[in-house]
């Protein structure tokens, strides 16, 4: 049975996916399926498992689809959902900032002339990136 719902987003988000190891396994799934040994190799340190219960988790937030491959023995490949994959961007984020200290920072760059990217909000309605001044959301005002 699942924990009651927040009424905080951000409460809501991290009861999800809040631990290092999801979000780690979130991460290796970006890239693509995986089977349970590819990502126990892509998640370095991960006991099997954490690794399975992690996913199961996962599977219950349905954020990961476990497709199966084999039925004798029974094997399945795990892969994100589009719910799973909305998470990308929010990794990324988080990324930038835990190595924003780092000797070498690591940022996501234009392919086209290798600048650093800058995350913005956009309005979809007005189809133009608003300052955050703009915004209003009673959750991080």
């Amino acid at each position: 049975m699942s924990a009651p719902r927040s009424d905080s987003p951000l409460e809501e988000a991290v009861a999800r996916v809040g631990d290092r190891w999801t979000l780690l396994v979130v991460d290796a799934l970006l890239n693509g399926p995986r089977r349970f040994n590819e990502l126990a190799e892509d998640v370095a340190g991960i006991a099997p498992n954490i690794l399975t219960q992690r996913l199961r988790h996962l599977e219950r937030e349905a954020l990961v689809f476990a497709r199966p491959y084999s039925d004798r023995p029974r094997r399945v490949a795990y892969e994100l959902t589009e719910r799973g994959r909305d998470l990308a961007g929010a990794l990324r984020l988080l990324s930038e900032w835990g190595s924003s200290d780092a000797e070498d920072p690591e940022y996501l760059r234009h392919t086209a002339c290798g600048s650093r990217l800058a995350a913005r909000w956009y309005c979809e309605t007005c189809e133009r990136a608003v300052d955050e001044t703009e915004a209003v959301d009673s959750e991080f005002v």
